[in-house]
Order: structure tokens, then sequence, then C-alpha cells
């Protein structure tokens, strides 16, 4: 591991912990606190002892600060939960070691771990009407075509280099984005409706463009966020609106028979139709409507969200990606990580981790 890993795990440690830089100083041996000021900033290197030193004041193992397939703190979560959501810390801890062992292992690989963000002119102030428009506008980039949540996954991986994670996470949690350096990572909740998927996957690539300007909390609890950040996520909810429902499709879609909203029962088959189409939820079809002024706000309201449910449809994608899958599978091939320790980093056993290529369609790289 570099030393710029370490001294980033040392200060990343050392700050959550709140010691003063003095304070490690002494515990470190150092004379003063400027010797750790410069390891801090990379003007000098930690020595093996020193490590040592380290990892007993702080009670870790001494390769919290080497190892390649942890994150230690390095990365920023934003976690999307309806409810509390218990073993959501232990999670996190699993999660940072999939998207580090993903990221050493493309290194490692000569490829690319740096996420291309595209530009969106979107501020706290932005109007939910803007939010829209520019998820429209990213939709049309990316080249999502009519049913834009068909393509998203694709499209964030292959053109933007945005891992997206599908797995099974703790109840309450739909899903996460992460920033770890460059890299970017959306966590979904494969067991969530296919709508719900994809809204997801919306809602939080918001967040990975928008980090720098309007950064999210670390978990997004419904009623218990502050009115400028519950701001945040309804341009999140708006922005993927217009990415997964571009006005023109809708448009489109609304010249074919739209039905009169006077008939509720009509009206709402018509909604669940067009909902199904485009693979969203019908509530969130209902409110798309709204926004474009194919429906009015009173009229929509009488219409009961139960009556917009649509029966799931499609099977629960494979765990993780193919992308992701893949490389672990390089890794064990060309020797940087063993079959049993790839086992672990995916919370499994051989037998179930063989199944996992499997699911991908992937040579299994390892024998049985």
């Amino acid at each position: 591991m570099d030393q710029a890993t370490i001294r980033r795990r040392l200060q990343a440690l050392r700050e959550r912990r709140n010691i003063s830089q003095t304070d490690l100083s002494q515990a470190l041996g150092f004379n003063d606190r400027q010797t750790l000021s410069d390891i801090e900033l990379g003007k000098r290197q930690v020595a093996p002892e020193e490590l040592l030193r380290a990892a007993r004041f702080f009670e870790v193992d001494a390769d919290y600060f080497t190892d390649p397939l942890e994150l230690a703190g390095e990365a920023h979560f934003s976690w999307r939960k309806a409810t509390a959501a218990d073993g959501l810390e232990a999670f996190e801890q699993r999660a940072g070691g999939w998207i580090a062992t993903y990221r050493h292992l493309r290194r490692l690989k000569g490829e690319s771990v740096n996420s291309l963000l595209m530009q969106v002119d979107l501020n706290r102030r932005s109007s939910f009407e803007e939010a829209a428009d520019e998820g429209d506008v990213v939709s049309r980039s990316l080249g999502l075509g009519d049913v834009p949540a068909a393509s998203l996954a694709c499209a964030l991986e292959e053109k933007l280099d945005t891992l997206i994670l599908h797995v099974d996470t703790v109840a309450g949690v739909s899903g996460a984005a992460c920033q770890l350096g460059p890299l970017n990572t959306i966590i979904i909740n494969r067991r969530e409706p296919a709508g719900r998927r994809a809204f997801d996957m919306g809602h939080e690539l918001f967040h990975l463009l928008t980090w720098r300007d309007m950064p999210p909390e670390h978990t997004e609890e419904e009623g218990k966020l502050s009115k400028s950040q519950k701001r945040v996520e309804q341009l999140a909810d708006n922005f993927s609106a217009g990415l997964l429902m571009p006005r023109q499709r809708i448009l489109d879609l609304a010249d074919k028979a739209m039905p009169s909203a006077n008939n509720t029962t009509t009206m709402a088959q018509w909604i669940r139709e067009a909902a199904t189409q485009l693979c969203v939820s019908g509530p969130a079809m209902k409110w798309r409507l709204v926004a474009l002024k194919l429906l009015k706000k009173a009229a929509a309201e009488r219409i009961p969200d139960d009556l917009l449910r649509t029966e799931p449809t499609g099977d629960v994608p494979p765990r993780f990606s193919r992308r992701f899958v893949a490389t672990l599978g390089w890794g064990i091939e060309h020797g940087h990580l063993s079959a049993r320790r790839a086992a672990t980093v995916v919370g499994t056993n051989l037998d179930d981790l063989g199944a996992l290529f499997t699911e991908h369609g992937l040579k299994t790289p390892f024998d049985l």
C-alpha cells in the first residue's frame, strides 16, 4: 500500500476519533507536532514501527492502514432509507470492502477508476421544473432511448464509469450513493420493484452530479431532514422523474388517446399502462403528468395511488453487476486475491461465489 493511502487513513482515523495532532504525536514518540503534520501533508513517510504504534494507540489491526481491500473511512456515503435501519454501520463497512476491492483490482488491471461527471446547472435555489429539465437533458445526452429505466444502469457504467451494485441491503434501505475520490458508486436494493430501483438510481445519480454544491446527508431518512436538505431530496426526485420520463416521450404517449381526467378509473388504467411502458411506478407517472401540466393537481389527487400500483415485472437482477464480478474474476485468475478472499469480500462461501459468476454468464475462475 502506498504512503499516500497510509497517511490519509491515519489522518481520517485521528479526526474521526477527535484526537489532536499533539496527542497522537506523543503516542507515536515524536518530539513535536510538526513531524505528524509533515506526515499528513505528505512531506514525510511513516516508518513501520510508527505504524505499529498507531495501530496500538487506536486499537486497530495494523493492516487497517494498508489493506487495499478496505476503505477505512476514505469514502463518503449517502444512504436512502424510509425508516431506521438496524445494522447500517456494519453494512456500510461491507459495502466499502466491495468498492475498495473493485478500485484496487481495476488499478492493477490498468483500467480507469475515474468516473466521468456531466455538468448540471443546479443548486439549492433551482426550481423543481429546472431539476426535471436537467434530468431530461441528461437522459438525452446518455442516449437512454424510449425506455430510459431499461438502459440507465448500463449507460452509467459504460459512459460515465460509475459502478452500479445491485445487492441485498439491510431492511429499510433502498439505495445509496458513494464517492471514493474520483470513483462514483450507486448501490441499489435489488429486492425493490423494478420501477423503484430505476427511480432510486436516478435519485442517487443526482447526488453524485451535485455533491460538491449540494452534499447529501449521510442518511436520508424521511421526516428527519432539515428544510434545506429536504429541498435537495425533492430536487433529486424531480431530476430522476425528468431522467426516466422525458418530456417528449410523455407528450407522445399523451397524444395516443389519453383519456379525460373526469373518469378516474379509465385515467388510472391509462397511467398504469404508460408507467408499465416506461418501467416506472404509477404514482411517479401521475405526478410527472402534473408537472408537465397534462393533468391537473386536483384531478391527480382524486386518483388513489392504490389504483396505480402495477404488478411487479421482471426478475430480481443478479447480485452486484457483471462488471464488478468480472473484475473479481480477473483478480482471482491473475493471483491478486484468492478465491477464498474474494468470497469473504462479497460475504459468501466458495460454492456460492461460483454461483455468482454463473448468474452473470461468466466462467468460474477457480475449481470448486
